[in-house]
């Protein structure tokens, strides 16, 4: 442990200061997660699945607050441990619709990361994808390492050996790259670094760049499919076996207008279409959404294909729930469960702690259950909604206090308030108050 205590230490401050702002930490979920051990290993086999050259899919369900945003980047935790590179694209109505697959493209290279490198990672995985030709064809001997000419025309023969596949659907993915690595060489930075914006999918990218690769407009809709393609092949030769996208919040698809809501849930089928025909090796597509989205008229039943594609048995006990099924139900959270949570987090704090000790007296198990029990009746006895305000009330307002102030005792003086301007939507209609502030006294 010595060896990881700085480590620990940051990963504690990361974890804390989001907690502190109401919103989910981007890493650091496995210290403090609860009720998802029962996925572990069904999830750890679907990430060996795609390190191995397959492909997996899971839906995941949930009602608001269930906590979907969290299981999807607590699950990016773990397939970024397996040296996949992850993404999370947030798809909305009017930034990134579903049925523009070249704006979800866009996105996705906008949000890549790997362990190494945060977003956008797609420049620097590009970079050590040509190292890692170059490494290849220098450990064969059959080059100098003092020849560059002959190294360059090597690194491009291979370059068109492994993005072969990717370069018969979408020869301009290959194009670019190859322009890229000659403004690299020729020491025309703006150039390349134009060439990465469109690689990524990137609008308004210079014409000149574009003739000096030899492509020609912007990516649409079915270039998006083998610009993904391509990318995938990327992430594999330099050391990233896999990627794991998150498409989160497509229930979206239920509030916009017919005719987009029937191209959107197509291209999810097309999407799902093609990853079963193989074509997307080393890709994890998990999306995320709520039941309403998966059982209603104005999702995924609309379509009958793709309907069929993620039907799931729920009418059993949730205990007997199959983490290898299609579509992964999140239970969401009762009091109990928001009690271990707020222990999770209370332990996790003390352990960056100025007066640990006094966090543990003053924060005990009990108070943890009066706070837990008194957010939720702030939001109308709804617990499915309750985890984010609860931690944040117990993190800004109780252990910061305790820690900073001697004389604090929660119990005497903190009576739990919370004001409409910090609820988001679903908090604010679960509270269904019409007063600016509700005050609950804890005893």
């Amino acid at each position: 442990m010595s060896g990881s205590t700085e480590i620990s230490a940051a990963r504690r401050r990361e974890v804390v200061d989001a907690l502190r702002r109401g919103t989910v930490p981007q890493a650091g979920l496995d210290l403090f997660a609860v009720g998802l051990d029962r996925f572990t290993a069904a999830l750890d086999d679907d990430i060996a699945t795609v390190a191995r050259g397959g492909s997996a899919f899971h839906a995941i369900r949930g009602e608001y607050g269930s906590g979907k945003t969290f299981f999807a980047r607590w699950l990016a935790e773990r397939a970024k441990r397996a040296g996949l590179a992850t993404t999370e694209v947030q798809i909305s109505e009017t930034e990134t619709p579903l049925h523009r697959l070249e704006t979800v493209y866009r996105r996705l290279t906008e949000r890549l990361t790997t362990a190494t490198h945060q977003p956008s990672a797609l420049k620097a995985v590009v970079d050590s994808w040509f190292y890692t030709l170059e490494e290849e064809i220098l450990d064969a001997g059959e080059v100098a390492d003092d020849d560059e000419r002959a190294l360059a025309a090597a690194v491009d023969d291979l370059m068109e050996q492994r993005l072969a596949e990717v370069a018969r659907t979408t020869p301009a993915f290959a194009a670019a790259l190859r322009g890229y690595r000659e403004a690299r060489a020729a020491g025309d930075n703006a150039t390349a670094e134009a060439l990465i914006a469109w690689l990524g999918g990137q609008k308004s990218v210079a014409a000149s760049a574009r003739r000096a690769a030899g492509v020609r407009g912007d990516l649409d809709h079915f270039g998006a499919m083998g610009f993904l393609q391509g990318l995938l092949t990327v992430l594999r030769d330099c050391g990233h076996p896999g990627l794991l996208v998150v498409l989160d919040e497509i229930e979206t698809l239920q509030r916009v207008r017919g005719d987009v809501r029937e191209k959107g849930l197509n291209a999810l089928r097309q999407l799902l279409d093609e990853i079963d025909t193989g074509r997307f090796p080393g890709l994890f597509l998990v999306v995320t959404g709520t039941p309403a989205f998966y059982d209603g008229q104005q999702g995924v039943q609309r379509l009958a294909p793709l309907a069929q594609r993620l039907a799931t048995d729920f009418t059993t006990d949730p205990r007997f729930d199959s983490p290898r099924a299609v579509q992964l139900r999140l239970a969401g959270f009762d009091l109990p469960r928001l009690g271990e949570l707020g222990r999770n987090v209370r332990d996790l704090y003390a352990g960056a702690a100025r007066n640990p000790e006094r966090i543990a007296a003053r924060v005990d198990d009990a108070y943890l259950a009066e706070l837990a029990k008194a957010v939720t009746g702030g939001l109308g006895g709804k617990v499915g909604v309750a985890p984010r305000l609860f931690l944040r009330k117990l993190v800004a307002d109780v252990l910061d206090r305790v820690d900073e102030f001697d004389e604090f005792d929660p119990r005497l003086h903190y009576a739990l308030t919370v004001s409409s301007a910090e609820l988001n939507e679903v908090e604010r209609n679960a509270a269904q108050a019409d007063a600016d502030d509700i005050e609950l006294d804890l005893p």
